[in-house]
């Protein structure tokens, strides 16, 4: 374990294993010069250097530089860095003339998703290395850190940020009128009345009038109580104001499922959380201390256990999904991007375990790697299976896939084999593993360490000493029809035929709309491609020495594309057929047919290539699903795989549990979108290879697939996809296996911003959120279910709503929270978060949204197991604040239908006759008091008084209204709202309806049923 030291702030912080070569005076020499600025030139692609003045934060969360037209934005935060290093080795660097400059003085920052690079030169040797001390200093304390020390480290940066960007004058203080500017800013909508009043409470120095940092904290300490958890305390303290280690130890197992709660344990979290020393002696929690717990990693709705590799890892290979990336070194499009070695580094290290390769024939015999027949840039074979070598288990030992597309010469093939010989060395040897006498794939345990070449392998038939044999040769490149692939030209029609072939592309990708990301219809957007093929176009192209295409002939592309897309919906889509038949054409050295009567593409490959592919053959698509051996590796573009899904899913689904299949997105995608991969995990497809750099809703899905197993990039099937066979489009696939029964209470939210693509940014108007939950699974258990909207409110929203789903097969299911804005002409996205179903914790949970440092949103978890028949059956969940408080009719859930009326009359029940008296509970939560709904009076109930009001309801348990469920299914898969049956009340042996009804003090939680108190029998 690392060492504690104290930097100069008072912040500890993990350094132990960097300082072993660096004193702690040097390093924080380095700290006090990066703060003081430092004059280096920042190197740009196709510009000259700008001179820039660089410097490290007061809080050393980021470094910042001036000027900048970017202003506040003008940052890197510490938190993005990926590495730093040393000398000219960048692509930036790399075009500069060897010797103009001095190694010494220049260093690259890598940072970002997208591996982005910060080149930069100092003036002298010195200032460069100590740059990059520090900047691996900083690096190495936030990868020593643990959840909770990140959690608080980043909550304290994002107050100073907060404080610091509130102060507009910069003299260290805020004013009331700052202070009203940032509420605005925080989506906090309080009356000037009690924010002066805050104000005022929270400035005890001698400047009155203004709020020093330590002031600004206590002021939002006090603006951010939460009543929701302060009712929740009082719910297990027996309305106290605090916690005693048997209530905190009661709340554990009664809500969180937690087992094993020693009375140590409970007076460890009292300690780390409690904020009050009186309190910490009576080993009591206060409000502050339950807050930072619930606030914590500790009550994040993701599975701590899941962070590390928790399954099954001896089984052979197809059992498992396995993070693939398709054309790994693209930085962007498929067109004109760069292609970097440092994308396997960083795909490798984000848990990615598949990785491809397309290899090229290049100059001086020397092996390429890019995208073919694009303008997309080159680099060597040799420096990309160097960068796999060094970083392919740096995080886990679990073996890695290199997927070779193959397109070089006999010569240059041998090349290949011969690198990777030399720089694998023994990590291909898997001779330990092929003595064992076994018919199927071995497993990832056994394979640890080891790195295995997919691609072809010379036919059994050949002589041993052939040194080289023909095999088929449809591939992933070759799914392009032939006229639309960039030739070699010489001729002065070179930008003609560019333009003609980015058309050509672009007139494909409508007829192939079938193709698009439904769920996500921005993936083809004509935006997006002009982006991608226009504006990267002209830059290349600017970079040639045979001129730039002339601007009538830009304007007359771009006229092209909007004509185009106005036409889009009046194209039809290709036949599967069709398909087949146009990337299978003829090759003069095609002696092989397909199943359509054509000549099948070959290729010559050179023994010792194939002799290094052991148990992953690539074998052509065609193929029977019925025949082959398990070392053979069907891949199938997303359209072929697409009519495979659809026609013969049971056979697919057989395949994939003896053998591996490939997925790869349709050469179509031009702008290096993706597809949803849940279509292919849900028939056992174990490579769905997906574009890496492209960051998005797929990219979110597969991230949060393979973070059930530690982000090992290996996730054991569920049994069903293993063995025995079901049909996944059923509405039934697994009648006699229970299903699952999800109840959600979405209860409130925590500092929502903005929308990111405000046009106001900051000084637009306070947002109206609402949460949608969508379940990502078979097609039988896909849906969404929304809150209603609350207005005028994104700091501190409640909802207190229940949604509910049941699905068939959890195990492969994903569930992803988003927070929308309301807004009369849409809606705009704020965040979200995918958590696998597998990895949902019980209990109270909060989902911080992903990439947002604050934002979260507050919810009660809960899982039924369901027998017999399925019926939309809805649970209470465990415990429900409008329960203790006392709730109306029709109040409590309101369900999907009405969700945008956005008056005051909302809240009311509009099937009661009369004037409905409104209950605590409307006061304290509904809105609540810091920001009470339009139309409605302002409570004046102060806490306390509110707290002495909850004993008069103490039998007040609302009756739960009728809300709506999902029944139905529409073509797109997706379920189509319909009324729910009556909400049924909880079963009252759970203890903690019988603790709020004042039927118990404390629960044992000893007594269990034999099924499970979260069971549900439904009668066939």
């Amino acid at each position: 374990m690392s060492a504690w030291l104290v930097n100069r702030k008072g912040e500890p912080q993990y350094r132990r294993h960097f300082l072993t070569n660096n004193s702690v005076s040097q390093v924080e020499r380095c700290m006090s010069v990066m703060q003081s600025g430092t004059q280096m030139v920042k190197l740009k692609a196709g510009s000259k250097g700008l001179v820039r003045l660089f410097y490290l934060d007061e809080h050393r969360s980021c470094i910042r530089w001036k000027p900048s037209r970017k202003s506040e934005k003008a940052k890197i935060t510490i938190d993005s860095l990926y590495k730093v290093t040393e000398g000219g080795q960048s692509d930036i660097f790399h075009r500069h003339p060897e010797g103009s400059l001095d190694p010494a003085c220049c260093f690259t920052v890598y940072h970002g998703n997208h591996m982005e690079s910060l080149d930069l030169v100092t003036s002298n040797s010195d200032e460069a290395r100590t740059w990059v001390t520090g900047l691996r200093y900083l690096m190495a304390g936030i990868s020593d850190e643990d959840s909770l020390a990140k959690r608080q480290r980043t909550h304290d940066q994002w107050m100073k940020q907060t404080f610091e960007e509130a102060d507009k004058n910069g003299d260290g203080l805020l004013n009331i009128d700052e202070i009203y500017q940032l509420l605005h800013k925080l989506n906090v909508n309080l009356p000037r009345r009690k924010v002066k009043q805050m104000f005022q409470e929270a400035d005890t120095d001698d400047q009155q009038g203004t709020l020093t940092y330590d002031e600004f904290a206590v002021f939002y300490k006090m603006m951010s109580m939460r009543r929701d958890l302060f009712l929740l305390m009082m719910a297990y303290s027996d309305r106290k104001d605090h916690l005693t280690a048997d209530d905190l130890a009661n709340m554990l197992r009664c809500e969180q499922k937690m087992v094993n709660i020693t009375p140590e344990y409970v007076a460890e979290i009292i300690d780390k959380f409690e904020v009050s020393d009186e309190n910490k002696q009576h080993g009591v929690m206060g409000i502050e201390g339950f807050t930072s717990f619930m606030r914590s990693p500790t009550c994040d709705i993701f599975n701590p256990l899941h962070h590390d590799v928790n399954q099954d890892m001896d089984q052979p290979l197809c059992n498992y999904f396995i993070a693939s990336s398709h054309n790994t070194y693209l930085t962007g499009d498929q067109l004109l991007s760069h292609s970097k070695t440092d994308m396997y580094a960083w795909v490798l290290q984000s848990g990615c375990r598949c990785v491809e390769v397309d290899c090229w024939d290049g100059p001086d015999g020397e092996p390429m790697v890019q995208h073919g027949y694009t303008l997309t840039s080159k680099i060597t074979f040799k420096s990309v299976i160097e960068t796999i070598n060094k970083y392919a288990f740096i995080n886990n030992q679990y073996p890695v896939l290199l997927s070779i597309e193959n397109h070089c010469s006999i010569q240059q093939q041998k090349k290949i084999a011969q690198y990777l010989r030399e720089v694998f060395a023994d990590k291909l040897d898997v001779g330990h593993v092929l003595t064992r006498e076994s018919k199927t794939l071995p497993s990832p345990q056994s394979l640890q360490g080891k790195i295995l070449i997919k691609g072809k392998r010379l036919p059994a038939y050949l002589s041993a000493d052939a040194e080289e044999g023909e095999v088929s040769d449809d591939d992933s490149a070759d799914e392009i029809e032939d006229d639309f692939k960039l030739k070699n030209s010489n001729g002065n029609g070179h930008h003609h035929q560019v333009e003609s072939h980015i058309r050509k592309k672009l007139d494909s990708l409508l007829k192939e709309s079938r193709i698009g990301d439904k769920e996500d219809t921005d993936s083809f957007s004509i935006r997006a491609l002009l982006r991608a093929t226009h504006q990267g176009l002209q830059k290349n192209l600017r970079q040639s020495s045979r001129g730039v295409l002339k601007k009538s002939q830009s304007r007359s592309f771009i006229t092209t594309i909007k004509q185009k897309r106005h036409s889009k919906s009046r194209l039809t889509c290709q036949s599967g057929e069709e398909d087949d038949e146009q990337e299978t054409s003829t090759r003069e050295a095609g002696v092989q047919f397909n199943r359509g009567g054509r000549k099948r593409k070959t290729m010559k490959l050179s023994r010792d290539l194939s002799n290094l592919v052991v148990f992953t053959n690539s074998v052509a698509s065609q193929e029977c699903l019925n025949e082959g051996t398990p070392g053979d590796v069907l891949s199938f573009s997303e359209t072929r795989a697409q009519s495979l899904v659809h026609h013969r899913a049971e056979h697919f689904l057989a395949f994939n549990q003896r053998q591996l299949s490939r997925i790869y997105p349709s050469a179509y995608r031009i702008d290096s979108s993706n597809f949803n991969p849940q279509f292919y995990w849900n028939v056992g497809c174990q490579l769905v290879a997906l574009n890496y750099q492209t960051e998005g809703r797929m990219m979110q899905l597969n991230r949060a697939k393979f973070m059930v197993n530690g982000g090992s990039g290996y996730v054991l099937k569920p049994p069903p996809m293993c063995k025995g066979t079901f049909n996944p489009f059923s509405d039934d696939p697994l009648p006699a296996c229970p299903k699952k029964q999800l109840v959600l209470k979405v209860i409130s939210g925590q500092h929502l911003p903005k929308p990111p693509d405000s046009m106001l940014g900051d000084r637009g108007e306070i947002i109206d959120p609402f949460v949608e939950v969508e379940i990502i699974g078979l097609p039988i258990d896909c849906c969404k279910e929304q809150t209603r909207v609350v207005d005028d409110n994104g700091f501190n929203p409640v909802w207190e709503e229940t949604l509910s789903f049941t699905l068939h097969m959890a195990e492969v299911a994903l569930v992803r929270f988003l927070v929308w804005d309301h807004d009369p002409i849409g809606r705009d996205f704020i965040g979200q978060r995918t958590v696998a179903f597998s990895s949902l914790m019980p209990g109270y949970r909060h989902v911080y949204l992903e990439g947002l440092t604050e934002a979260s949103i507050f919810v009660h978890v809960s899982v039924h197991d369901v027998y017999g028949k399925w019926s939309p059956l809805v649970l209470n969940p465990s415990f429900t604040i409008m329960h203790f408080l006392g709730s109306s009719k029709g109040n409590q859930f309101r369900g999907i239908r009405g969700l945008f009326n956005r008056t005051s009359k909302s809240s009311v029940d509009t099937t009661s006759a009369g004037i409905r008296k409104r209950s605590i509970s409307d006061h304290l939560l509904r809105r609540t008091a810091s920001a009470p709904a339009k139309g409605r009076k302002k409570t004046k109930m102060s806490l306390s008084e509110s707290a002495a009001f909850m004993s008069e309801h103490k039998n007040g348990a609302g009756v739960e209204a009728i809300g709506e469920g999902v029944s139905g299914k529409e073509p797109g898969g997706e379920k189509r709202p319909q009324a729910r049956p009556p909400l049924t009340h909880r079963p009252t042996s759970m203890p903690l309806e019988r603790l709020l009804q004042g039927q118990l003090t404390l629960c044992s939680g000893d007594k269990e049923h034999e099924m499970g108190a979260n069971a549900v029998i439904v009668e066939k």
